[in-house]
């Protein structure tokens, strides 16, 4: 059974760009939801959860700068990375200010279709783990709540993985190896689910 995609908000004034991010992406499991202003954006995040934001910089009215703003005030969106994306070319204080916005990522176009697919991979990736993170932490916590030994088993695991995803959100780039320690620490988590059902 395939995962369920992963939601991506795609926010860019012009509808050939969105068109354009669509076809980039559609070789990943997401779907991609796309806004033709700040305004929109902000409202869909009222109602919708997302792995990621692609947010063009230079939009009419409400410009990237100002709609990451919002989205990083809100308690509900504050987490939720940020990809700027903008044709300015490679103007340094464009980037500084994106990154001050709250930017995981910033790329210029035109984009590398590989690279931006690579990006959003790794963010998609993230969210699937921290997802998965939060049911094994939920689960295993209800289970062990009475029983000490278990619990000193699997809450080393879990305080670890915490961290480490905390972490992850917090940085830009995301080291190779990453993932593969949170497959591992995963992996301790099921060990100890497995051992608990032994017990009973």
């Amino acid at each position: 059974m395939h995962p369920s995609p992963v939601r991506i908000l795609a926010v860019d004034d012009r509808d050939e760009n969105l068109v354009a991010l669509s076809a980039v992406l559609d070789a990943l499991p997401v779907e991609v939801v796309a806004v033709t202003s700040g305004q929109a954006a902000l409202k869909e995040l009222l109602g919708d959860d997302f792995a990621l934001i692609l947010l063009d910089v230079v939009m009419p009215g409400m410009d990237g700068f100002e709609t990451a703003g919002h989205i990083k005030s809100r308690p509900k969106t504050r987490d939720v990375p940020i990809i700027f994306l903008t044709a300015a070319g490679d103007d340094g204080e464009e980037a500084y200010r994106g990154y001050a916005a709250g930017a995981a990522d910033y790329l210029t176009k035109p984009f590398d279709p590989w690279l931006l697919r690579a990006k959003v991979s790794v963010f998609v990736e993230l969210h699937r783990r921290n997802l998965e993170l939060a049911h094994q932490a939920s689960v295993l916590r209800r289970t062990t709540a009475d029983d000490g030994a278990v619990r000193a088993i699997v809450d080393g695991p879990i305080a670890r993985l915490e961290a480490e995803a905390a972490r992850l959100r917090e940085v830009s780039g995301v080291p190779s190896g990453a993932l593969a320690g949170l497959d591992a620490e995963l992996g301790d988590l099921r060990k100890a689910l497995e051992a608990l059902a032994a017990r009973g």
